[in-house]
């Protein structure tokens, strides 16, 4: 039963580091823009706030995973 949560909890840290990998690479790009439309002002904002929401949780199930062991 173990590797199954042990399973389930690494998918779960591998599809965050994914998610935050594919919103570092926007806002790449956004910032490679001289100058951001209003739209695109938001979504870097709102892009910055998810990134940094998964790289919490993705220290928290990390932590989590440790601590189990």
């Amino acid at each position: 039963m173990d590797e199954i949560k042990d399973s389930t909890l690494s998918e779960e840290i591998d599809r965050l580091h994914a998610e935050h990998h594919r919103y570092a690479q926007r806002l790449e790009q956004l910032l490679q823009k001289p100058y951001l439309s209003a739209e695109e002002q938001l979504e870097e904002v709102r892009l910055k706030k998810l990134k940094l929401h998964a790289k919490d949780l993705i220290f928290a199930l990390e932590h989590r995973a440790a601590v189990a062991v």
